[in-house]
């Protein structure tokens, strides 16, 4: 993009706002010089960790918030007591246009509901979907939901699953992404019949789109599948016991190392393929999930990252707007002809 793009940030959302959230949009700003920011919560926290950053002297602007959403708020509770809040005030900067993106790692489920009532759906979309991308042996894949809807129906699945095509083509940059359901197994016969149903649609339908059928959790990793779909409370603890193998893996590492000097002797001469392996699965660098499905582009960055992980969320959002995905989108399910049919079928029955 060669014009400035403005987006919107929670400045005190996660644990450790908001010195890290100043941190990770100075490091967003090195990245892409063309990004502007609108900082919303406390002005005078957030004014002097600014002024430290020399990056951002010409490129924010702090609006003061008296309140903030703490992490255990209930959705309910933060949208009938938080109309004065950081989370709140990004998310309406976005409704109003002053923002192309709001990105915030606050509050899942408050910015999840705060979003979808302040800025509503996609026109044909039930449900948003929390998508993010995992490191895999082939590349990268795309999953959802990953935690937005812990119980889901056939509808909400099909829907994934042409936001996730979406998301695969604008973000991987795939022509014909394919799209696996994941299940306890890849016969027919296994699972709950919302997973049979939403594969017998995918299947005969017209839907144009490349289903692959059901895939198992270790596909996840082996990148069988470009878009993995499936519901809220699945995709979550999916992605939790991701997060937690790759930190295990992490720490038998550095026990291992410290264990002898012949083994700290050994890490020296393999240091550079180490942290290469380190780098490929470090889980800030794939820190910003999308809540797609949305009428506008919302981020949610992991609540305990640091600020290379939150300059990384930036990026996504970044990169959404750069590619246009709400419209692609909409085009898709308008390209899709007989999607809003198949809907309907779904949800009479």
């Amino acid at each position: 993009m060669s014009t400035p793009t403005v987006i919107s940030i929670d400045g005190m959302g996660g644990d450790h706002a908001p010195e890290i959230i100043v941190r990770g949009i100075a490091m967003a700003r090195e990245r892409h010089p063309l990004i502007k920011f609108l900082i919303f919560g406390d002005e005078a926290l957030l004014k002097p960790l600014v002024a430290l950053e020399a990056i951002l002297s010409d490129c924010c602007e702090i609006r003061h918030c008296p309140d903030r959403i703490t992490g255990d708020a209930k959705p309910s509770q933060a949208i009938r007591t938080g109309r004065n809040s950081s989370l709140w005030k990004s998310i309406e900067a976005v409704k109003a246009g002053e923002a192309a993106a709001i990105v915030s790692a606050g509050n899942t489920g408050a910015l999840m509901a705060m979003s979808k009532l302040i800025m509503r759906t996609l026109p044909g979309i039930d449900r948003p979907a929390i998508c993010a991308l995992f490191p895999t042996m082939r590349g990268e894949t795309a999953m959802l939901d990953l935690g937005a809807n812990a119980q889901c129906d056939a509808r909400n699945l099909l829907e994934f699953a042409v936001m996730g095509e979406c998301f695969a083509r604008a973000l991987l940059g795939i022509e014909r992404p394919t799209i696996g359901l994941l299940n306890i197994g890849s016969e027919d016969l296994k699972g709950t019949d919302t997973l049979k149903e939403a594969a017998g649609i995918l299947k005969s339908s017209h839907l144009d789109i490349e289903f692959h059928g059901f895939v198992e959790g270790d596909d996840i990793t082996k990148g069988t599948v470009d878009v993995v779909v499936t519901d809220g409370f699945t995709g979550n603890v999916s992605l939790k016991t991701a997060e937690g193998t790759a930190k295990l893996f992490s720490q038998f590492l550095k026990n291992a190392i410290k264990s002898s000097f012949l083994a700290q002797i050994g890490m020296l001469l393999a240091k550079p393929v180490i942290m290469q392996v380190m780098a490929r699965t470090d889980p800030r660098k794939y820190n910003g999930a999308l809540f797609v499905g949305l009428n506008g582009v919302a981020v949610k960055s992991h609540g305990g990252t640091d600020g290379f992980g939150f300059a990384n969320a930036v990026g996504v959002a970044y990169d959404m707007i750069a590619r246009d995905l709400n419209r692609r989108i909409g085009q898709e399910l308008e390209r899709i002809g007989s999607t809003t049919a198949a809907l309907q079928a779904v949800a009479s029955k």
